[in-house]
């Protein structure tokens, strides 16, 4: 039931009036603090760049990141440009290990304790904020996932 009506909140994301964001920023922080952050850690995942890694964490695990650790990570590969090491794989500059953990530890922080007044405003300055949301949708049912 909860994931249909997530897929309809996605479908709907449209609309730009500031209540209406608002009311959709409650519901999607309010559902992103239902689904557990996984408590086993898979093998080591090896990765590129911190997209990458997200890409194969959010494939591994079935789980969706939040709209927040999304645009972090999207920040981190762009901080990269233009440095010495950015044609380096993140695997050899990072512990897969530790990037994986330090994702893990941004997702959970972000799911307990954002605002959804925070994101309502960052959503309503965004017209393309939903680019940024992950179509994932894990069994809350399931412990593992």
């Amino acid at each position: 039931m909860i994931q249909l009506f997530f897929i309809f909140f996605l479908l709907s994301m449209a609309d730009q009036d500031l209540g209406v964001i608002l009311r959709k920023a409650k519901m999607y922080q309010e559902y992103m603090q239902m689904v557990p952050i996984p408590a086993r850690k898979a093998s080591v995942i090896p990765c590129n760049s911190w997209i990458g890694l997200a890409a194969s964490i959010k494939g591994l695990y079935g789980q969706p990141l939040h709209y927040l650790t999304n645009l972090s990570i999207k920040k981190w590969d762009s901080l990269r440009i233009g440095a010495s090491d950015e044609d380096v794989p993140l695997d050899i500059l990072i512990d897969p290990a530790k990037a994986e953990a330090g994702i893990w530890l941004i997702e959970e922080m972000h799911r307990k304790t954002t605002s959804p007044y925070f994101i309502a405003r960052l959503w309503h300055a965004d017209p393309m904020y939903h680019a940024n949301i992950d179509e994932i949708f894990p069994d809350l049912n399931d412990p593992s996932k």
